[in-house]
């Protein structure tokens, strides 16, 4: 499925103090756009039942059935993208249309999803 590294790892766990959300999960959404390329979603929640756990770097990521394979072998990582931007990025194999998406850092406050678009259920 999904793996997250090291440092977004670090960055989940800050953002989560950051927006009060402890305690709760990091839900991710991935769903084709209209160019062909994965959109994603973000953003702390709680477990439905159909959810799948996946655990990495000692985070713990809720992904929605209709999700999953859009981000098996996907990387969740953590970057600067220049001066002041930082970001959250998504790397995946999966994503053969419109190019590389990011979530902005904006989007990891507590609560809903954020990012390049596409729901979280």
């Amino acid at each position: 499925m999904i793996t997250v590294t090291a440092l977004a790892a670090e960055k989940i766990v800050q953002a989560a103090t950051d927006g009060n959300a402890e305690g709760m999960f990091l839900r991710i959404a991935a769903q084709r756009g209209e160019d062909g390329g994965i959109q994603y979603g973000m953003g702390f929640d709680e477990q439905d039942e159909e959810d799948t756990l996946v655990n990495s770097e000692g985070i713990t990521l809720l992904v929605s059935p209709q999700h999953q394979e859009l981000l098996k072998g996907a990387v969740l990582d953590f970057v600067e993208m220049g001066p002041g931007d930082f970001r959250f990025i998504f790397i995946n194999p999966n994503d053969t249309g419109g190019g590389s998406c990011s979530s902005s850092s904006s989007a990891k406050s507590g609560g809903g999803c954020g990012g390049c678009g596409g729901g979280c259920h």
